[in-house]
């Protein structure tokens, strides 16, 4: 595992960002494991800079996302559809069609689930993903547990992450309780991982994931046996290391 410490969130993004132009630059039908919430925004501006400056074209793009609530629909302000088509998709030329988030409405979530696992497979797999992680230490929404889950899977979300949320919604009551999410099997499988830490309340995962024991109680933990890591956090996540 790699870690990098940089002085703030702008500086992480042009530097994941630049992992990021390089896979598409080498290999123009890249497969890339996408995330949300506030960790890869400044990365998503970068690559939409780099774009609309001629650097980048992601015509042959496929992207996965790691997770979707139940429940909210595409059009949902607070769907992570939403949040991708906002913060990145508008400004950049991936194809609609190859555009895959889970599907938080899906009458059986184990199928979708599957079904989401396969697309991945048959795509060739995931080159490069990016992570966020949680205060817990979850990553997508692998909440901590007893266990590492393998596959893309209905998760039951913890009073924390719900309360994480509830500044994205009007009140607490209007967090979903349950997401799909890809499995640590599956995000353990892209064959190179970028995580983003930012803030003093991410210390004390970030420590956990580099120099606590591998266990599902942390689940970034287990990116200590991924043969290709690089973290990149800035000074106040990475203050415990």
């Amino acid at each position: 595992m790699n870690v990098k410490v940089y002085k703030d969130a702008q500086a992480i993004g042009e530097a994941a960002a630049s992992i990021f132009a390089g896979q598409v630059i080498a290999k123009p039908d890249s497969i890339l494991g996408l995330a949300t919430g506030s960790s890869p925004i400044p990365t998503y501006t970068r690559l939409i800079e780099l774009h609309k400056q001629g650097i980048l074209d992601f015509s042959q793009v496929t992207t996965f996302n790691l997770d979707e609530y139940l429940g909210l629909t595409h059009d949902h302000p607070q769907s992570y559809y939403y949040f991708m088509q906002e913060n990145l998709f508008q400004g950049i030329n991936v194809p609609q069609e190859n555009i895959h988030v889970p599907c938080g409405t899906a009458q059986d979530i184990d199928n979708e689930g599957k079904n989401y696992d396969n697309m991945i497979a048959q795509a060739g797999g995931i080159d490069v993903q990016i992570l966020g992680i949680g205060n817990n230490g979850h990553i997508a929404f692998n909440e901590p547990c007893d266990e590492f889950p393998m596959g893309t899977h209905k998760v039951a979300l913890t009073q924390s992450t719900i309360e994480a949320n509830t500044r994205f919604f009007e009140n607490s009551d209007e967090v979903p309780r349950y997401a799909i999410s890809m499995g640590i099997g599956s995000i353990m499988k892209a064959r190179q991982i970028i995580l983003v830490a930012t803030g003093a309340a991410k210390a004390q995962a970030v420590y956990g994931m580099v120099k606590g024991p591998v266990t599902p109680q942390c689940p970034a933990s287990v990116l200590q046996l991924h043969p290709n890591v690089t973290v990149f956090a800035d000074e106040a996540a990475a203050s415990l290391l």
